[in-house]
Formats: structure tokens, sequence, C-alpha cells
């Protein structure tokens, strides 16, 4: 036994990083396997306390939760690792001390990797970003199917993945369609020209809106006589939506409607149209 232990104790002493004089920075064996082992225990007690945390949350908080638990795991590991190698008597004044001038050029550098972190804290605590919620930012819209720690990442229209660092939710003004409610209201422009039956006009889009696959029946559709434009009387045909993500396709069949409607009604769709009128001078000029 006495042997073993002898050789044990040569083992957890073997030096990785040998001191040049004493209190100087040094790293052995035994401070290796020490900070493994803490952290093995950390991970176990985390553990722990997140099942603990969360045996009463739905999926979606708890998904939400990781989402923090994570970082904050991060910032543990180190402190015990830290608190570990100073209880176990090595010095860690002159490697930090050392490491200023390198510690702050990195927290320049992670400034807004930081900024994304608190964001992404942000928005999962304050539940104002939620996944499927649809989003415009910058003109294009997309359903989210993922907030992360640093980014939420979103589906387009077009089959492509938005990814947004989640520090410009607080910076910037984002539409969310579904926020409220799934429902969203939309609206049709057109057009008629001067002379055309106005209530037949209304009735028209009504119905074409009555009969769209995808328009919901409550609320009801409406239409707005808006303005008497230059070439043509301006109506509004809106109406409200269960799934905005994909609006563009019902309002494309909603238009093939329309136009089959009113030409079979004989009511006309005018193009914008100018008078000129040339008027000849008495006077000559050279």
């Amino acid at each position: 036994m006495k042997e073993l232990w002898k050789k044990l104790k040569g083992f957890f002493d073997y030096e990785i990083i040998s001191a040049d004089k004493p209190g100087d920075f040094h790293l052995d064996a035994g401070h290796i396997i020490l900070a493994i082992l803490a952290i093995v225990v950390a991970s176990l007690v985390l553990r722990g306390i997140k099942r603990l945390l969360t045996r009463k949350m739905d999926e979606t908080d708890k998904l939400k939760f990781d989402s923090i638990f994570k970082f904050f795991n991060y910032i543990v590991y180190i402190i015990v690792i830290i608190i570990v190698l100073n209880s176990s008597g090595v010095d860690l004044t002159a490697i930090l001390t050392a490491s200023a001038a390198l510690f702050v050029g990195i927290g320049f550098a992670l400034q807004d990797f930081f900024k994304d972190i608190i964001a992404g804290i942000t928005i999962l605590v304050d539940k104002s970003l939620l996944v499927n919620d649809i989003i415009e930012m910058e003109g294009k819209v997309g359903r989210v199917f993922e907030i992360r720690l640093r980014t939420t990442r979103a589906i387009t229209r077009d089959d492509k993945v938005l990814v947004i660092p989640n520090h410009l939710f607080l910076q910037q003004t984002i539409y969310n369609y579904t926020q409220n409610h799934p429902k969203t209201r939309e609206n049709i422009q057109v057009g008629v020209a001067y002379g055309s039956d106005t209530e037949l006009v209304k009735r028209l889009l009504l119905e074409c809106a009555t009969n769209q696959s995808g328009v919901l029946k409550s609320p009801q559709p409406f239409v707005l006589f808006n303005n008497f434009g230059d070439s043509a009387l301006e109506f509004a045909l809106y109406f409200f939506v269960r799934d905005s993500f994909v609006d563009p396709r019902i309002k494309s069949e909603l238009r093939f409607a329309i136009d089959k409607s009113f030409r079979a009604q004989n009511v006309t769709i005018p193009f914008p149209q100018r008078d000129v009128h040339i008027f000849q001078s008495k006077d000559k000029t050279i």
C-alpha cells in the first residue's frame, strides 16, 4: 500500500507546467484531475437544479430555460475551475495579470456576442418572440422555427433560412404578425373604370373573398371605396387569414377570381391614361 500510495503521489505531483521560482504559476497532474472532478460534480449539481426547476414546465418553457441555463453553466464551470486551482495552491495572479491586455481586447471583440446573448435572454424571458411567430424584417417575411441564445432562425417564403442576431430585435423595429393571435388582416387593391356600378363592384369583390379557400368567414371580409383616382375608382378588399405566411398565394388566387368575375360582368379595370392637348399658336417664332 505504501508503494502504491508513493506511485499515486508521484503521478499527482507530476509537473506539467513548472515554476521558475517559488510563487510563480505552476500546474501539475493533480490540479488537472481535481479540476475535472470539480466540473463533474458541478455538472451533476447543475443537472439536479435544472430538473428541479423544470419539472412543472411545459416543453416550450423548457426549451427557453435550457438556452439560458447553458450560458450560466459555462460561467459556473469557469468559476469552479478558478476556485479549485486557487485553493490547491496554484497562484493565478501572475497569469491573470499577464493576460489583462488580452482580456480587454477579447472584451471589445465580443461586445456584439454578449449583446446577442443578453438580447436572447430578454426575448426568452419576456416572450416577445415565440417559435412559429411570423415576422417581417427588412422586407423579408419568415416563420420562426428556432430561438437560440445568440441567434434566431426563421424560414422564409422561398424556403431559405434567415439567421438573425438577437441584438437586432432590440435595435430595430420588427413586425410580428402573430404576436397577439394567428389571424391577420390582408387586402387587395383594385381600380375600375369611371362609370362602373360601384355596388356591383362591391358585391363581386365580396363574393370572390367568400368563395376563396383560406379566407376566414369570421371576421367577415369587407370593401372600402378608397378614392376617386386619376384614372380609376379605387377599391380595397379586406379579408382575414389564419396563416399570413402563405397569404401571397391566397392573394394571387383572389386576383385571378376577381379578374374572371369582372370580365363576366363587363367591369373594366383601366390602365393609366393621360389626355394631351396640343394648341397651335398663331404667332410663329424663328
